[in-house]
């Protein structure tokens, strides 16, 4: 345990005002000798550690970071043979945190801003958009936080070593869930008309329809 400066100082000032000898103000503070001691040398308290790490090694941490920011603590204690808690205080020595994520490797802002004008265009012109898009839950798909040094942003990579993915098909119209399908195969032409025709078409029948 660590006490705060002000509860130092207060001690040292009631054993002046009270003119105490060492040991009567331990009794009186419950705190060893020694401490008062060591407190009379030094009486700021230490902030920083003066004990090197001896199980993880630093350098070969932080290069573990710099390579695989969105590794889980669990995931960095297998490869360094610790626990996920030495992994975090080591971490925290380096000045290294846990933060979001900022780019996924296939973004791309350009297309992003030519889909948000077509849909404005439909949206001028009166039309009614069912939203149709085909995502999943795959295994390898980048982490949505990691670890980087405070101050630079962290950028994903993937989940290594996972695989398999379950493919999802679904439609929003109206800000709305209209349908959803879910696929363990591979979502191609073939399984996406299927479900377009015998899924999603029957329950928008009296809808307008504008496809994207």
């Amino acid at each position: 345990m660590t006490y705060p400066l002000q509860f130092r100082e207060k001690v040292f000032a009631t054993k002046d005002k009270f003119d105490l000898t060492f040991e009567e103000t331990s009794q009186r503070f419950d705190i060893p000798i020694r401490t008062l001691f060591r407190w009379q040398q030094k009486i700021a308290p230490c902030v920083t550690r003066n004990k090197p790490a001896t199980k993880i090694d630093m350098d070969r941490l932080a290069q573990h970071v710099d390579k695989y920011p969105d590794a889980y603590l669990r995931e960095r204690g297998e490869v360094f043979g610790v626990t996920f808690q030495a992994i975090h205080c080591a971490l925290k020595r380096l000045g290294i945190s846990y933060k979001k994520t900022q780019q996924h490797p296939r973004a791309n802002e350009e297309a992003r801003i030519a889909f948000k004008e077509k849909i404005s265009a439909y949206e001028n012109a009166g039309k009614t958009i069912i939203y149709i898009d085909e995502s999943g839950f795959a295994h390898d798909m980048p982490r949505t936080h990691g670890y980087s040094v405070k101050g630079e942003r962290c950028y994903g990579i993937h989940n290594w070593n996972a695989k398999g993915r379950t493919n999802v098909i679904g439609a929003i119209i109206n800000f709305a869930f209209l349908t959803l399908g879910m696929f363990e195969s591979t979502v191609n032409s073939d399984v996406f008309y299927a479900w377009l025709t015998q899924d999603l078409l029957p329950k928008v029948t009296a809808v307008p329809l504008t496809f994207i």
